[in-house]
């Protein structure tokens, strides 16, 4: 694996990484759908945004829109699904796309960048550094740092590999969103003040953090959508019951985009406690203000709003509210 990563990477280097403006040279076929449209999408915080569409003509779509290249788009034939995830370059790429199993059945022909992605992703036990220090040129590598391993690092560990990328990768969008989340995740160490913020309840009443700090508070990052989130709720709502007359205390911001949504899994999970969200998926202004990459997370604050502990899940959630709250340590 290491030759054929090294190989990618010999081939890649000789093309310019950083990106620029160009008109696309995109075609394709669409197989195992009679849908009519194919979506191009923009990729930005784990989200996509349409930005054109072609109509499909006899199993066929051709995109010839100026976009920055390289980087990671979306090819879809339905804007309400997750698409193919697609690394475009300038120069001509063929795809055959297909929609069946999240459009695993689909084929990129063209794209270095897409090779690599692919084989990044076949790729089991990846060490980013290495990964990283074999493909320092690729847009790939400062993608899947963005993207898969941001919230798996240190502040210091995100820092370090982003230095192994080459120089022309450290002013693209990828990057520079890493290294203002260092920022960000420097100032949210334990021992440190948490930041205070005030967002909308669901019935549109503004809430204020430290107006809620009552006892140890969880600030807890949650969605409806999210199934990990979901698995992890029962667990929550039985630390609620054991220590919440205790001073223990919820306030949990959902990253969720429809209000009906996040009221029914607010129900439907029993969460009888404190509950805010701007309906901004990963635009959520809390999130971005707590560095959150990845859901299910959460902070614990003290009565102070000094952060003691951060994702707490499972049976640490309980041990660490058990020494806090009846051990007094």
């Amino acid at each position: 694996m290491k030759k054929i990563l090294l190989g990618f990477a010999l081939f890649l280097g000789a093309f310019q990484t950083q990106a620029q403006e160009n008109n696309l040279q995109l075609k394709g076929t669409v197989v195992d759908t009679v849908a009519q449209y194919v979506y191009l999408q923009k990729f930005h915080n784990k989200m996509f945004t349409t930005i054109d569409s072609v109509k499909v003509k006899d199993g066929n779509f051709s995109f010839k829109t100026k976009v920055k290249t390289p980087e990671l788009y979306g090819l879809s034939v339905n804007t309400e699904s997750s698409p193919l995830y697609i690394f475009l370059e300038k120069d001509p790429i063929t795809v055959k796309l297909s929609p069946k199993k999240y459009y695993t059945a689909s084929v990129v022909e063209g794209s270095a960048s897409q090779n690599l992605f692919e084989t990044y992703k076949k790729t089991k036990d990846v060490e980013i550094s290495k990964f990283i220090t074999e493909n320092p040129k690729s847009i790939v590598s400062a993608y899947v740092l963005y993207r898969n391993w941001s919230y798996r690092l240190t502040p210091e560990q995100i820092t370090q590999n982003i230095a192994l990328l080459d120089k022309s990768l450290q002013n693209i969008t990828y990057v520079k969103e890493l290294k203002e989340l260092v920022t960000v995740l420097d100032g949210l160490a334990v021992g440190k003040k948490a930041p205070d913020f005030t967002a909308k309840d669901p019935d549109g009443k503004p809430v204020r953090l430290y107006d809620n700090l009552k006892g140890y508070t969880l600030v807890d990052f949650w969605a409806s959508w999210c199934g990990p989130c979901r698995k992890e709720n029962p667990n929550i709502v039985a630390a609620y019951k054991e220590f919440h007359d205790k001073g223990f205390n919820i306030v949990a911001i959902s990253l969720d985009k429809k209000k009906e949504n996040w009221v029914k899994g607010i129900k439907d999970d029993n969460l009888t406690w404190t509950h805010v969200s701007d309906l901004l998926f990963w635009n959520s202004a809390v999130a971005k203000l707590y560095g959150v990459r990845a859901i299910p997370g959460n902070y614990l604050i003290d009565p102070k709003g000094v952060i003691v502990a951060k994702n707490l899940h499972g049976e640490e959630l309980q041990s660490t509210l058990k020494n806090l709250l009846e051990n007094k340590i």
